[in-house]
């Protein structure tokens, strides 16, 4: 798909639904779920994430990177917040434009080899532009049909954390903090919009690692606080 801009698109061509998984089967990375374990770099995950997607949609393809979510913890320090601890994804994806961002994943995915060709500076990728998303539903939209997946940042509440399947809304128990995920797609079920998303809790949490959340009422503020940004190729 070739990027162009959004306000290209007319509000009468967003469809019902879409799934950025089916829009860009080239691009493995887009369904992937992660686990961040018992670390709150949720925000460097799904910066990570959107930016390995957005560097294979761009290029039709043709470059596909897993780009290291641990480069932006260990590197980006105080400017993208603390670690394990939090952080900013738009400054993440502003460190991604003035810095670059390294390859790399899990352990288990045997990411670092040896005889690896490339230095630490050769390896850096860079991003043309960060911004934030407009709260406009079909802002949003646009955006992820034009360039790719995007982040959410959202509060999180308890009963968020015991969802187990079907359209999210919140309605019972404590805040518990600020999360960051990957929002890949949206669709509607039984009259009730929803936005369709990777969370970084594993494969055995909400439904197969995805969860859908209801779209367009800003329901825990998901509609706030979106990012995304472009890459340089």
């Amino acid at each position: 798909m070739t990027s162009i801009h959004c306000s290209d698109l007319a509000d009468t061509t967003i469809p019902e639904s879409f799934d950025a998984r089916q829009a860009w089967p080239q691009c493995p990375e887009i369904p992937m779920i992660r686990d961040q374990s018992s670390c709150g770099s949720c925000w460097a995950m799904a910066t990570g994430e959107i930016i390995s997607d957005r560097i294979c949609i761009a290029s039709g393809g043709s470059q596909q990177f897993n780009i290291s979510s641990d480069d932006l913890m260990s590197c980006c320090g105080l400017q993208c917040g603390n670690g394990c601890n939090g952080g900013n994804p738009l400054s993440a994806m502003k460190w991604y434009v003035s810095h670059g961002v390294v390859t790399g994943s899990n352990y288990e995915d045997h990411s670092c080899v040896e005889g690896y060709p490339l230095t630490y500076a050769q390896d850096k990728h860079y991003g043309k532009s960060a911004y934030g998303l407009s709260r406009k539903v079909v802002d949003i939209q646009k955006e992820i049909m034009t360039n790719g997946p995007i982040v959410a940042g959202f509060n999180v509440y308890e009963d968020f954390e015991q969802y187990s399947g079907g359209i999210y809304a919140h309605h019972a128990g404590k805040y518990l903090g600020g999360h960051a995920v990957k929002v890949i797609g949206w669709g509607q079920e039984n009259g009730t919009p929803y936005w369709l998303v990777n969370n970084s809790w594993n494969t055995d949490w909400g439904e197969n690692g995805l969860f859908r959340i209801i779209r367009g009422t800003n329901d825990c503020g998901f509609e706030a606080s979106m990012v995304a940004g472009l890459p340089k190729l």
